[in-house]
């Protein structure tokens, strides 16, 4: 037996903080919801450093070891999915998945990608979004959300996936370079801490793709957050090579490996 107990804990904001601090990229998402006091969090710690973290809600977010330990709160929750580091989600995985739904989906190997330094500029068009960019934008998270999770948010819930987006753009989280009627490219922020910007919902409209506009439009879109945060990054699925090639040809490095299991 080690010095570190079981018995999970309610963590401080300066104990998670902390935690985050360690690996502000891949715990971007657990730092921001503590700030913004969103969900719940739970813990394991010795000698009151935290050493697990787990965040409950719609999904269950994980990092650090020993996440086993999260078993009960994952089986009593009906979550959409387990998010984290591979071996996170793979050691609670092992512990509860007799208890829990078979998952419709199991992606292991997911790269986490970061970038540190200011990209070659993409001479583009790209800028915040505006409540008129709603329309187009809404079409386009949702055919991203749909490729991605397999479920289509308009069909699901229009009204709540239409006040989501709302809010992404309200709150400056969401960015757009429309040319000639088309999304040449946008993005969102899925977490934004002092340390990081975690990006998602990448996309070019499908008539424009194939002609390097995805790569110019993130060169620049990284080279806007980084006047504000030391690093930019973003987790991509393994078999989207096409992804893959462009977030390194902008220069993000791989520095990590998520593993996500969707019910």
């Amino acid at each position: 037996m080690t010095a570190m107990t079981e018995r999970l804990i309610q963590p401080s904001l300066e104990q998670t903080l902390a935690f985050c601090a360690e690996d502000p990229v891949e715990r971007v998402y657990l730092d921001e919801v503590a700030r913004r006091g969103l969900g719940s969090l739970v813990g394991t710690a010795e000698d009151g450093r935290l050493t697990a973290l787990c965040h409950l809600g719609a999904n269950l977010v994980l990092s650090g070891q020993g996440c086993g330990v999260f078993a009960e709160h994952a089986a009593a929750t009906r979550v959409k999915m387990v998010i984290g580091t591979q071996p996170a989600v793979s050691e609670l995985w092992e512990a509860v998945k007799d208890r829990m739904p078979r998952p419709r989906d199991d992606r292991p190997g997911q790269p986490v990608f970061a970038i540190a330094e200011p990209p070659e500029p993409g001479e583009t068009g790209i800028r915040p979004a505006t409540r008129n960019d709603l329309d187009r934008i809404l079409l386009a998270s949702a055919a991203t959300h749909e490729g991605e999770l397999g479920v289509d948010p308009l069909a699901a819930d229009a009204e709540g996936f239409r006040r989501r987006t709302l809010k992404q753009i309200d709150d400056g989280r969401s960015w757009i370079w429309l040319e000639d009627g088309a999304i040449r490219f946008k993005a969102e922020a899925s977490a934004w801490t002092p340390s990081a910007v975690q990006l998602q919902q990448v996309w070019v409209d499908p008539e424009a793709r194939g002609h390097g506009y995805a790569q110019r439009g993130l060169r620049d879109l990284v080279r806007l957050l980084l006047e504000s945060v030391p690093r930019v990054c973003l987790f991509v699925r393994v078999d989207n090579p096409a992804a893959i090639r462009v977030y390194e040809a902008v220069g993000m490095a791989r520095v990590g490996t998520y593993r996500s299991i969707i019910f």
